[in-house]
Formats: C-alpha cells, sequence, structure tokens
C-alpha cells in the first residue's frame, strides 16, 4: 500500500486568490470614494415626472393669473375712460344750457382822509371805496359770503385794511359795494414818505386795492361749495383828499376754485 503524504508546516498552501479568475474578481474603487447601489427601478430620470407636471400646472395658474390681472386693468381703464366721458358731456351740457361769464369788478370811486400830513411819524389813513361788481350771467346768481378782506397799498406798504358787506347778487345785475378801510397807527418808512410826497406833487398817487372774498354760485336751486375770488386793482389818484379822482384803473382777478 503507497504511503499518503501529508502537507508539513513548511510546505505552501496554494492561494486561494490564485484559484480565482480574472472575471469573478471585484474591481476595487479607487481610494476616497463610496460606491452606493440601488435597485434599477428606483433610478429615475431629471426632472422627475411628478415634478415636470407640477411645473406645467404652476405655469398654468400663473398666466392665467395674468390674464386675469389683464383684464382687470381693462375694465378699470374702460371705466375711467366712461367716466371721463360722461363729465365732459356734462360740462358740455352745462356750458350751452347756463352759458357762464366772468364777472367783472373795478373801482368807481375813492376819498380819502387821514394822509393830510404825510411827515407825522404815525398816521391813520382812512378810505371810502366804492367797488362796482358786474354779475352778466342770465341763470347765475352770487353769494358773497362772510370772510371778506379789502388791503390798500402805497409805496409797497399797507396803509389801511378793511372788509366787504355780505350780500346775494342776482343774475343780471350791477351792483355798488361800498367798504371802509381804515388803519390806524401805520408808520411809514421814509423812503415811501418821499415817494408819496413825490406823486402828490405830480399829482399821481399810485395805490394798490387788493380784494378776497369767498362767495357760493347759485344755479337754479342749487348752490355750490365755497369759491375764494381774488381782485387786484391798480389805482392812481390826482390827491389824497376826499374830493380824490381816479385818474387810471387797471383791476384783474382771479378765482380759486378749491
Amino acid at each position: 500500500m503507497a504511503d499518503r503524504v501529508h502537507p508539513t508546516a513548511d510546505s505552501p498552501r496554494p492561494s486561494t486568490s490564485s484559484t480565482l479568475s480574472d472575471t469573478t474578481k471585484p474591481s476595487s474603487p479607487p481610494p476616497g470614494t463610496y460606491v452606493i447601489q440601488l435597485p434599477k427601478d428606483q433610478i429615475y430620470r431629471l426632472p422627475p415626472p411628478e415634478n415636470a407636471h407640477r411645473f406645467k400646472l404652476y405655469t398654468r395658474q400663473s398666466h392665467r393669473r395674468r390674464n386675469r390681472c389683464r383684464s382687470c386693468l381693462f375694465c378699470l381703464l374702460a371705466i375711467l375712460a366712461i367716466l371721463i366721458i360722461l363729465l365732459g358731456i356734462t360740462l358740455a351740457v352745462f356750458y350751452f344750457v347756463v352759458r357762464p361769464k366772468s364777472p367783472n369788478y373795478s373801482i368807481d370811486a375813492i376819498s380819502i382822509s387821514g394822509l393830510n400830513n404825510l411827515t407825522s411819524s404815525a398816521i391813520s389813513p382812512v378810505f371810502n371805496l366804492s367797488v362796482r361788481a358786474d354779475n352778466p350771467n342770465k341763470k347765475i346768481g352770487i353769494y358773497y359770503l362772510t370772510g371778506s378782506s379789502v388791503r390798500i397799498y402805497s409805496s409797497n406798504e399797507k396803509l389801511s385794511e378793511g372788509v366787504l358787506p355780505d350780500f346775494f347778487q342776482p343774475s343780471k345785475n350791477v351792483s355798488v359795494l361800498r367798504a371802509v378801510v381804515r388803519g390806524a397807527g401805520v408808520n411809514l418808512s421814509s423812503g415811501a414818505k418821499n415817494e408819496i410826497i413825490e406823486w402828490v406833487k405830480q399829482r399821481a398817487v399810485l395805490l394798490k386795492v387788493e380784494i378776497g372774498v369767498p362767495i357760493k354760485v347759485k344755479i337754479g336751486s342749487v348752490k355750490s361749495w365755497k369759491i375764494k375770488v381774488k381782485v387786484n386793482c391798480d389805482v392812481t389818484v390826482d390827491e389824497l383828499t376826499a374830493a380824490a379822482k381816479i385818474v387810471k384803473k387797471n383791476c384783474d382777478y382771479s378765482v380759486k376754485i378749491w
């Protein structure tokens, strides 16, 4: 019987790695990297289908919102245009029915006292004014309200201040308003005194009359809100006495509706 040979500790052992073929030997990943394995059915394309659907839905909603905003803006512009057209038609009808005309104002007469001695330290002039108000309108009346003011200046310095009376002026009417305008303890500068004295010598004293009065316009039974009328008149008189005569005058006015 042949003897069986047993391997000894010194005899080389066969390497298991040498028994594996190169095709079955797994490749090692590069150092510092990780390999994550996912099932094939969990790999999705980018973006996922549900995200693409949500994006399409959001885009459609945004488009609808923009269209809705544009529609609202168009409606607002259309309403504004209609209101402007209606306002224009109303004003045109009002103009052709009422035919409004501007009132006219002027200074008819003026008498002066208290300016005989301009060399005194303080003066107290008094002016008696006759203000002519002409309302040429056929269908408009004018209420002259409380809160008016009348100021008289000469050489850019205020001489006196007063008010106009309250009254109602009917249509197609000419009224003369009388106002007493007083000044008390007025101290004129030396330059203003010398200029006024020189005007007296030339018999051409320049006065400036400023009138401000709130009014209400009446058309039929309808009254307007308060309207501010301001009248400015440049008046030249021949002397500073009760017998003063107007040698030149020029008046204009402005209306402040609001």
